[in-house]
């Protein structure tokens, strides 16, 4: 989406869940840094390839090397932190308070729907290889399938729980007038909140629709960003 915003010419390699780590390796990408924050998996996507060879994973060691002591404070991924450095405009704000505010936010709302969002995503988003892959990496990450974890806490329990932090995501997007968490102003803070609408949207099985149907800030936000969402491979 920050590649759209920014208008960026690219083209968008596909890789198997199973394939990420040789993949990777074989592109010289090291791995990440099992001591930085946010740490989960030595190799994650997703990695952009610049024109001049270099790449970059969810590694803040290269934002750190290359970029200000303000910005890498945000601890963004550094894959975006490098495109702010190299295409500068339109901005994403990245110093903006905003912007971590609502990149830790997002867990808040991920944690009492991952019930119901996790065992969509093998289900409907992914190959039968990835599907493989995910559903067996996640039972050992709950302790359970990802079918048995969705019956026990999913459901109408997962959606009760939702809704305080969809007010405070409703409150925030309306304490500027909307329709982005600044007004009229868009940041990144936008980009990762309308990422995750869309993400909701193509896990199909109606949780686009009750998550909007939660509060009207929603759709306008959601609305709003609609250009960057047009090109989605």
């Amino acid at each position: 989406m920050i590649l759209n915003y920014k208008g960026i010419d690219y083209k968008s390699e596909w890789v198997e869940y199973p394939d990420l780590a040789p993949k990777f390796k074989e592109k010289g990408i090291p791995p990440n840094d099992k001591n930085e924050p946010g740490y989960f998996k030595d190799y994650t996507s997703p990695a952009v390839g610049f024109d001049d060879g270099t790449y970059v994973m969810e590694s803040w060691k290269i934002a750190q090397g290359k970029l200000n002591t303000s910005i890498f404070n945000i601890q963004s991924n550094s894959q975006f932190l490098e495109l702010e450095k190299r295409y500068p405009t339109p901005s994403l704000h990245l110093d903006d308070p905003i912007v971590p505010k609502i990149r830790d936010f997002i867990g808040e709302i991920f944690t009492p729907l991952r019930a119901e969002i996790l065992p969509k995503i093998p289900r409907n988003l992914l190959s039968e290889v990835s599907a493989e892959y995910f559903e067996t990496d996640r039972a050992k990450l709950f302790g359970m399938p990802l079918s048995q974890l969705e019956k026990e806490k999913g459901g109408d329990e997962a959606w009760e729980k939702a809704k305080k932090p969809a007010k405070e995501a409703g409150d925030m997007l309306r304490e500027h007038g909307g329709p982005f968490f600044l007004g009229e102003k868009v940041t990144y803070a936008d980009l990762i909140f309308v990422s995750f609408l869309e993400f909701l949207r193509r896990s199909g099985d109606g949780m686009f629709e009750k998550w909007m149907a939660l509060d009207p800030a929603f759709e306008k936000v959601y609305e709003a960003s609609k250009e960057w969402l047009k090109r989605a491979d």
